[in-house]
């Protein structure tokens, strides 16, 4: 049904298209997080850990885009886990700084690798110029 009205051309049907694409996806990502138990706030934190190292949870929250309350009850919870830690930022004893711990490194590069896999089978059946064209879109449209 989907398929029929995105080819009308009307602009809800392609927003609907959209939208259930979406949904499918988190919904894949949620599974795909589930032998780690982790939430998808989590995993970002974990891969914006992985990516950038330590950072100052306010920092965290906006990689994460998401309110500093929010970024402190995920340091909590992956804290809680053994995922991260915190430490004193030795350029200003005030500040903390968020860091994985070797348990974080670990989990994180089985999530990134367990995502790339559910990634490929989710995208997969389209052909490369498809894929191409399908990031080039959606990087447009981010921006």
């Amino acid at each position: 049904m989907i398929a029929d009205t995105a080819d009308s051309g009307e602009d809800e049907s392609l927003a609907e298209a959209f939208w259930g694409v979406a949904s499918r996806l988190r919904r894949q990502t949620r599974e795909a997080l589930a032998p780690w138990d982790i939430t998808p706030s989590q995993s970002r934190a974990l891969g914006v850990l992985a990516r950038h190292g330590e950072v100052r949870p306010g920092t965290l929250a906006e990689h994460l885009r998401i309110a500093p309350r929010s970024a402190t009850e995920v340091i909590d919870d992956l804290q809680a886990r053994g995922l991260v830690e915190r430490r004193r930022d030795p350029a200003d004893r005030r500040a903390t700084l968020v860091v994985l711990t070797a348990e974080g490194e670990r989990v994180s590069t089985a999530i990134r690798a367990a995502r790339r896999a559910e990634a490929d089978r989710f995208f997969g059946h389209l052909d490369d110029a498809d894929r191409a064209e399908l990031a080039r879109i959606l990087r447009t449209l981010r921006a």
